[in-house]
């Protein structure tokens, strides 16, 4: 009988902070080859321009994905007054423009999107209509109406409002919630307009931007930083710190560059 023992398959949740300019898939592809597991994926899209916390799933964990889909995320977004744009967000062409609302304005808007709202996703995105991806399809030119869905966004809180007529957002909310969507319609609810001007995920659950590895780090430090931050596929992982309920919103916020 060899004296050599079996290696146990590697499985676990790997928390990497996403750099802007990635793709998801991106991020998964250097996770992949760093932990050499084939079957890696990740339990929650984050645009290419956004960046922070994306849980990426090894092995046997990607089973977990349906699961972490439920728990509860944490951003922390800058919204541009003056202008929609056809994603929703900064990379999107010009479609409308408007005068930039007051501060008072945008307050009293907020108030109607905290709770359980409808909220009706960009015309770029990627849910799928008919089998395909929504933004395959409006890139192929079709005019898309998305239903609006059901989501809970437990808080919704300005932390800066600047002379430029943008302000910066604490977001808590339910997976399905696009803050593009979000920035979209506090523009219109304020008689204005407005898009997403930049996105960083500070939390899915349990998992925080300020442990999560940077992909930098992951590909420097390789398979060991890997492995030993692997955390078990649980209960435990889905549930958010209270704190980004009770603290207020600038301390949450703050040091947090957005890009």
């Amino acid at each position: 009988m060899s004296g050599e023992t079996q290696e146990r398959p590697v499985s676990g949740v790997l928390s990497v902070d996403k750099p802007a300019g990635w793709t998801s898939f991106d991020v998964v592809a250097v996770a992949r080859a760093v932990v050499g597991v084939r079957r890696t994926g990740h339990g929650g899209t984050l645009d290419p321009m956004a960046t922070g916390v994306l849980p990426v799933l090894v092995g046997t964990a990607t089973k977990f994905t349906d699961r972490l889909h439920t728990a509860m995320k944490v951003y922390v977004a800058v919204v541009r007054f003056g202008h929609e744009t056809e994603t929703d967000d900064r990379e999107g062409k010009m479609t409308r423009v408007a005068p930039p609302p007051s501060r008072d304005a945008v307050e009293h808007a907020l108030a109607s999107f905290r709770g359980v709202i409808e909220q009706r996703p960009p015309a770029y995105a990627a849910v799928k209509v008919g089998g395909r991806p929504a933004y395959a399809r409006a890139r192929a030119g079709e005019q898309l109406d998305l239903a609006a869905r059901k989501v809970q966004v437990s808080r919704l809180d300005m932390t800066d409002w600047s002379p430029q007529s943008e302000m910066r957002l604490l977001v808590v909310c339910s997976s399905g919630t696009y803050v593009r969507s979000l920035a979209r319609d506090i523009g219109r609810a304020s008689s204005s307009a407005a898009h997403l001007a930049s996105l960083r995920r500070l939390a899915v659950g349990a998992m925080e931007a300020r442990d999560a590895v940077p992909i930098e780090t992951l590909r420097r430090e390789g398979r060991d930083t890997a492995l030993a931050r692997l955390r078990e596929p649980s209960d435990e992982l889905l549930v958010l710190n209270d704190r980004y309920m009770r603290e207020p919103a600038d301390m949450l916020v703050s040091g947090e560059a957005v890009s």
